[in-house]
């Protein structure tokens, strides 16, 4: 069965969606709270919902909404990823990336005066391994420190979004008492993995991300930033469709 990708709004979702979510994040994830899940998701504008063709059946998910920020008197719009995760039978294949690629684009065509950022929190290296897949420009990455600039704006949009839990020097969220981590064997990083460049930065930034510690990470939002392989994996009628729009 192959898995559909669209975005919602999360005032759409059924109650049979927000219990199947639940228990996806469950099994792959420990020390998840029912309660602190829906309220998590209450704060989110839009979930970006994978399920089978034909049926309303909840295979992956990623909770998405908008932050403004100000920085140095300037002010940045970020789209922050929260709760994401897919159902392990559809992790080689799956439309997670570009459905989430079509959407950022269709935030960008909106909002083309907005200095716009994606937010993303990572507690393991395959989120954060989808930085150097989609963009050119992210932090913090292997092989380039993190400008004043950007770490301004990740200090900036942590902070208000998780006040004391930020970890300033480290560009981490901390994890609380027996908080929410990923489950063993579902994103190791064993030695093979290390031979990645990015998932060993992701590892020395984040050592504690075994017990639910997050990275923070950045990335413009603008077309001149996505990869050729985002492009690629976008497909090119949504290309085609944005940059029509805007000639």
């Amino acid at each position: 069965m192959q898995l559909e990708g669209r975005v919602v709004e999360r005032t759409e979702l059924t109650a049979a969606q927000r219990d199947q979510m639940y228990a996806l994040m469950t099994a792959y994830y420990c020390n998840v709270d029912r309660d602190q899940f829906a309220c998590d998701l209450s704060e989110k504008q839009w979930v970006l919902l994978l399920t089978v063709a034909d049926s309303s059946e909840v295979l992956g998910f990623s909770t998405l909404t908008l932050q403004v920020a100000e920085v140095h008197g300037r002010q940045v719009t970020a789209l922050f990823s929260g709760d994401t995760i897919v159902h392990q039978d559809y992790w080689a294949r799956n439309p997670l990336a570009q459905t989430w690629g079509r959407f950022a684009l269709s935030l960008i065509d909106t909002y083309p005066n907005r200095e716009l950022y994606w937010f993303l929190i990572s507690k393991g290296y395959k989120t954060y391994r989808f930085l150097p897949l989609f963009f050119r420009e992210f932090f913090p990455r292997f092989d380039a420190k993190t400008p004043a600039r950007h770490a301004a704006i990740i200090h900036c949009l942590a902070s208000a979004r998780f006040g004391e839990r930020f970890d300033s020097k480290r560009s981490i969220v901390r994890s609380s008492e027996n908080g929410c981590h990923l489950r063993p064997q579902v994103a190791d990083v064993d030695d093979a993995r290390l031979r990645d460049p990015h998932v060993a930065h992701f590892q020395l930034c984040n050592p504690g991300h075994e017990l639910g510690e997050e990275l923070c990470c950045i990335a413009p939002l603008t077309r001149d930033n996505f990869t050729p392989a985002a492009r690629r994996v976008i497909g090119a009628h949504a290309w085609e469709h944005v940059e029509s729009a805007q000639s």
